[in-house]
């Protein structure tokens, strides 16, 4: 069997004990949601590489693929965030968008609705064609079995806006969208939901109407990106005026999701302010990832329980590329908001913070990052239809497949180098005695260590414990077979 058990067995077989130096029971008890999956948002690293087939391999698929001459295990994403565009460098009547000084081209996105003459999505005001590279991307994620898409909108096209820029306000922290446009911004959405239904054979799920709307950096003068303020009043009343375009082209059964707030305690007071009408519109809570340990990711999650609501992790990003930081955060929002679908933000991005390596702004590619290895441990694993259980720390996770009676663990050990023990007991039927247990490794940290290893026979289970050897750092997913609840 190895170094990895056979000490610790001669030391413990008469004791029938292992010698772990921490012992986590898995909870057989605890439902934290049903899966329904990984992504992440296609803005704005689909326009630059939206033709990348092995990109497309690489985040969507389970397969392994070669990239840069190695071979990479696929992530297997079934998640697709698509931005609507703000953008379009037409003028009409006299205007035209404006554009801050420091707005990056790759991440101006082309939108469809370029005037105000028509709301006919069939006249000349409407330009289908535009944004081909991130429609690709979306129909190679489809393609590879992507099911669970979101339609969402960085910005209201810029001539909805008070100061026709789509980076933001003035002054960063006002509302920007005009209030007699707020039915357009809305219907624009609709419409395209509508029209990728029946032209790219592209089913939303869902449509979220705004990004991080109560931030007050989205400034004309300083947005690299697009953006824009809503007051929390101004977004219940454009939740409302959401849920009505939908159902207004057909689209009843496209649930409105909100706020996409950049951290949970801005999400909390989101919710507090929005009102029991805005409430009822949504079928989902959708918040971002950005406050790292902090927050009242808890308090989220009580308040949207409590509606019968959903969450999704709409997105998280950061700019440690050793993965640790990814690992960390995401094993708290599982194991305390308990969202049912996690986004990551740029597939593609400047090295620390792209799961691979790119310039989206020169259309160049790099490495694969430590932290898609990480991630991979848990997207390969913990899959559509499984059951979040509690792990019993912050450093472990579980997940319960039913249909195949496999429990899968995921774990991380951040102290010195240790064995650490998997108690199985509280489970009706806790797996087999004696039998292998497959598990895969990570070491993360900066350039360091394994990236992906799987070994499948070194640890093995005895009665309703198993245990395996952690180096510093290192995080390892187990798949436990014969397990029932």
């Amino acid at each position: 069997m190895g170094r990895h058990t056979t000490t610790l067995l001669a030391l413990t077989a008469l004791a029938g004990l292992s010698a772990a130096d921490e012992t986590w029971t898995i909870s057989a008890s605890t439902d934290w949601g049903t899966w329904e999956g990984w992504g992440v948002s296609l803005a704005w690293w689909a326009k630059a590489f939206g033709t990348r087939s092995d990109l497309a391999d690489l985040f969507f698929s389970l397969d392994t693929t070669t990239y840069n001459s190695a071979s990479v295990p696929g992530l297997g994403l079934n998640m697709a965030r698509y931005n609507a565009g703000a953008c379009s460098n037409n003028t009409y009547a006299g205007a035209a968008m404006a554009v801050s000084p420091a707005m990056m081209a790759s991440r101006q996105m082309d939108g469809y609705w370029w005037d105000w003459a028509s709301g006919d999505p069939a006249s000349s005001s409407w330009h289908w064609t535009v944004d081909a590279s991130q429609r690709a991307m979306l129909a190679a994620a489809v393609q590879r079995g992507a099911n669970h898409l979101e339609l969402f909108s960085n910005s209201p096209m810029w001539w909805m806006l008070y100061n026709r820029n789509p980076s933001g306000a003035d002054d960063g922290g006002s509302d920007n969208l005009q209030t007699w446009n707020y039915d357009n911004h809305t219907h624009y959405l609709a419409e395209i939901a509508l029209y990728a239904k029946q032209q790219w054979g592209v089913a939303f799920e869902s449509v979220e109407p705004f990004n991080e709307p109560s931030a007050a950096w989205w400034a004309a003068t300083s947005g690299t990106q697009e953006g824009c303020h809503f007051d929390v009043a101004t977004q219940a009343a454009v939740v409302a005026s959401q849920r009505s375009a939908l159902d207004g082209v057909g689209l009843a059964s496209v649930a409105v999701s909100a706020s996409d707030e950049n951290t949970y305690d801005e999400a909390v007071a989101t919710w507090d302010g929005l009102g029991s009408a805005a409430v009822r519109a949504l079928r989902r809570v959708n918040v971002h990832g950005y406050e790292d340990g902090s927050g009242s990711r808890d308090g989220l999650y009580a308040l949207a329980t409590a509606q019968g609501l959903r969450i999704w992790n709409s997105e998280y990003g950061d700019s440690d590329g050793s993965g640790a930081s990814l690992v960390s955060n995401l094993i708290l929002d599982l194991r305390w908001l308990h969202p049912v679908g996690w986004v990551y933000w740029q597939a593609v991005d400047v090295e620390g913070w792209g799961l691979v390596a790119g310039d989206n702004e020169a259309v160049t590619l790099g490495a694969v990052s430590q932290k898609y290895y990480a991630l991979a441990q848990f997207t390969r694993h913990i899959r559509e239809g499984m059951v979040i259980l509690d792990g019993g720390a912050d450093h472990v996770v579980a997940a319960y497949d039913a249909a195949q009676a496999k429990l899968v663990i995921v774990a991380v050990n951040w102290g010195a180098a240790q064995y650490l023990n998997f108690e199985l007991s509280a489970f009706s039927t806790p797996g087999t005695s004696g039998q292998a247990i497959p598990r895969w490794s990570t070491v993360v940290g900066a350039g360091g260590g394994s990236q992906y290893v799987e070994t499948a026979a070194d640890t093995v289970q005895h009665g309703t414990v198993f245990w395996s050897y952690f180096e510093t750092n290192e995080i390892q997913t187990f798949e436990v077979a014969h397990v029932k609840m």
